[in-house]
């Protein structure tokens, strides 16, 4: 077997298993879980017609690179949506459909990383586990970078010693941040371009919270967005990761795309050509019309809108909590510690949240995630409010 998996460490949801062993929630209360950010809005009718009326795709074997088709609707939806040069996407080299952002994100450490210079990779912490899984079966070390609230939960990339950047092959990002909301502004993420140049690395950006945000005149900035800003519009070194999964709650589809650097993601096809990952035609038919319409992706941001708002209306000041900068998760500071208060929460309310520090890891003698809790907001207002109040109530016991 390969020696490196014996690096990985327990997902967080096997060690809230473990957590919540043993332990009897009230009978009378229904089980609501905040725990798992997977989208419970209803998917969009359109697409459930499509996926029917496009199976006469089974009998085709599917291209890796997907259809032109699909292709052509997600430039055209990046070069929209990131106000990007009409002419800059080019979708026979910018664009490749992956099955969701999960695979993507761990694939491309294995593509793109250089075994043989000791390669060393950046990532935000607390952070999405499929970076350092991928990362470690790549063979490179992974370099923690905490977000912590002295800094809006953001990396402070001027923290990084000079000695990191220069073995540094690769950095992901993840803005809107999951598990924290937080979102990096251009300034930032045009500095972290300049790094990239100067130190020679890739930057992947995972994105897929970007559609799920407050402000309908104010959505986050995207690194291929802020690198056409510099004029730097073959996107050099930048490569983003975006899904249907959250946009438009189709995580079961397992529809998304990395685009970026032409050069980079060539040999990322080539990769992906043996590893055998092609999207099924069914679904890349669907997703084309995913893509092109924007006016389920608006109902569901009101629809995240009105839960915020009437949960923190409920939390008040009996949580420390606030409204993120985008995506659907409530990064709470915890009153005691962060495992023993998700524990009471599940044992006295039935209300499943996955504590902080289970997204992080220990650096430098401190775990930036403990004292918080992650909750999801993909439930019904109904259950989202009830799990508010719930909290509320555990949390006038402490």
């Amino acid at each position: 077997m390969n020696s490196d998996l014996q690096k990985l460490q327990p997902y967080p949801f096997e060690k809230l298993a473990a957590l919540k062993a043993g332990a009897t929630p009230p009978a009378e209360l229904a089980h609501i879980a905040l725990s798992i950010g997977e989208p419970k809005h209803p998917a969009p009718d359109f697409v459930r017609a499509a996926l029917a009326d496009s199976l006469d795709g089974l009998s085709n074997y599917p291209l890796t690179k997907g259809s032109l088709a699909l292709r052509e609707s997600i430039c055209a939806w990046l070069c929209r949506r990131f106000q990007l040069p009409s002419t800059s996407l080019d979708p026979e080299q910018h664009v490749l459909p992956v099955n969701g952002t999960r695979e993507a994100l761990f694939a491309f450490a294995q593509a793109v990383i250089n075994r043989a210079d000791q390669p060393l990779v950046v990532m935000p912490n607390p952070f999405y586990q499929i970076y350092e899984g991928a990362v470690l079966l790549a063979g490179a070390e992974p370099y923690m970078q905490p977000t912590l609230p002295e800094t809006n939960y953001l990396p402070d990339f001027d923290a990084v010693p000079e000695a990191v950047w220069q073995r540094c092959q690769l950095i992901y990002i993840c803005t809107p941040g999951n598990p924290t909301g937080a979102v990096m502004d251009q300034t930032t993420l045009q500095k972290l371009i300049a790094l990239a140049d100067r130190y020679d690395f890739i930057i992947a950006s995972d994105e897929c919270y970007s559609e799920i945000y407050p402000d309908e005149t104010h959505p986050p900035v995207g690194l291929l967005q802020a690198a056409a800003a510099m004029g730097r519009d073959d996107y050099r070194r930048c490569v983003v990761f975006h899904s249907l999964s959250k946009r438009s709650n189709l995580p079961g589809m397992r529809s998304g795309f990395v685009a970026g650097d032409a050069a980079v993601l060539k040999d990322f096809l080539r990769y992906r050509t043996y590893h055998g990952c092609a999207m099924p035609p069914y679904h890349q038919s669907a997703s084309v019309l995913a893509w092109n319409d924007e006016q389920h992706v608006i109902d569901n941001r009101q629809r995240y809108r009105e839960k915020f708002e009437q949960v923190l209306a409920i939390l008040g000041d009996s949580l420390d909590v606030k409204q993120p900068d985008a995506g659907f998760y409530l990064w709470a500071r915890t009153p005691i510690d962060d495992t023993e208060f998700a524990r009471q929460l599940f044992a006295e309310q039935n209300v499943t949240v996955l504590p902080g520090s289970y997204l992080s890891r220990e650096c430098n003698g401190i775990n930036p995630g403990s004292g918080h809790v992650r909750m999801a907001l993909v439930a019904s207002l109904d259950e989202c409010l009830q799990a508010a109040t719930r909290i509320r109530s555990l949390l006038h016991t402490l």
